[in-house]
C-alpha cells in the first residue's frame, strides 16, 4: 500500500505536536501496520464500501483511517471514535486533508455510549481485546442492524491493558455474537491477530 506524501507530512505533524511522541509512535509498529493493511486488503476483497460512511472504534491516532482513505475503496466518510481525549487532536492532524474535505471526524467518546448514524454502512472495531465482554455486548447493541461489522482481536495475553484476549479464532467467533461471513487469522511475530466480518445475528 502506498501512502500519499501529503499524508506522511501530516503524520509527522501529528507526532511532532504530541506531548507523548513515543506513545504516538507505537501505532507505527510493524504488527500494528501489518494488521491494518491486512484488514484493508480483506475489506477490499469481501466488501463494497464505495461512497460508504464508516465508523472506526478504538480509532486511536487515526492511522487506520488514513490508510483506508489511501486505499482504492472510495470511502465517503470516516468517524474515528476513541475514549482517550488525547487522540482527537492528533487523529485530526494526521487526517487533516480529509478533515478539511469534510470526510473525517474524530470523536472523544466511550464506544459503549457512542451511537453511529443509521446510515452507517460499516463499523470497524480493532480493539476488542481492550474491552470486557460486557462492554463489547453493550457496544454491539448500539450498532445498526444492517451495518457490516469488522472485528479484530488477538491472543497477546501479556499486556495488562488486554483484558479480553481470545484463545483462538473459534473462541473469537463464538463471543462475537455475529452472523459471520468471513473469518481469518494472521500470524505475527508476537501474537496471532484474528479478524471477523459479518453482521449482527
Amino acid at each position: 500500500m502506498k501512502i500519499d506524501i501529503q499524508d506522511i507530512k501530516f503524520w509527522a505533524d501529528g507526532i511532532r505536536n504530541s506531548d507523548d511522541r513515543d506513545r504516538v509512535l507505537e501505532c507505527f509498529w510493524g504488527g500494528q501496520l501489518n494488521s491494518k493493511s491486512w484488514l484493508i486488503e480483506q475489506v477490499a476483497h469481501h466488501c463494497n464500501v464505495k461512497n460508504a460512511k464508516i465508523v472506526v472504534y478504538g480509532g486511536w491516532y487515526g492511522v487506520l483511517s488514513t490508510m483506508l482513505f489511501n486505499s482504492s475503496l472510495g470511502i465517503k466518510h470516516i468517524t474515528s471514535v476513541d475514549i482517550d481525549p488525547k487522540c482527537k487532536d492528533i487523529a485530526t492532524t494526521m487526517n487533516k486533508r480529509y478533515e478539511m474535505e469534510g470526510r473525517f471526524t474524530a470523536v472523544t467518546e466511550d464506544m459503549c455510549t457512542h451511537k453511529p448514524d443509521n446510515d452507517t454502512y460499516m463499523v470497524i472495531n480493532t480493539s476488542c481485546e481492550h474491552i470486557t465482554q460486557e462492554q463489547y455486548n453493550k457496544w454491539l447493541d448500539k450498532v445498526p442492524g444492517d451495518a457490516q461489522i469488522v472485528l479484530q482481536s488477538n491472543n497477546y495475553f501479556e499486556l495488562e491493558e488486554h483484558v479480553n484476549c481470545m484463545k483462538s479464532l473459534a473462541d473469537f467467533e463464538r463471543k462475537s455474537k455475529l452472523k459471520v461471513s468471513e473469518k481469518m487469522e494472521l500470524e505475527l511475530p508476537k501474537y496471532t491477530r484474528y479478524m471477523l466480518i459479518g453482521r449482527k445475528s
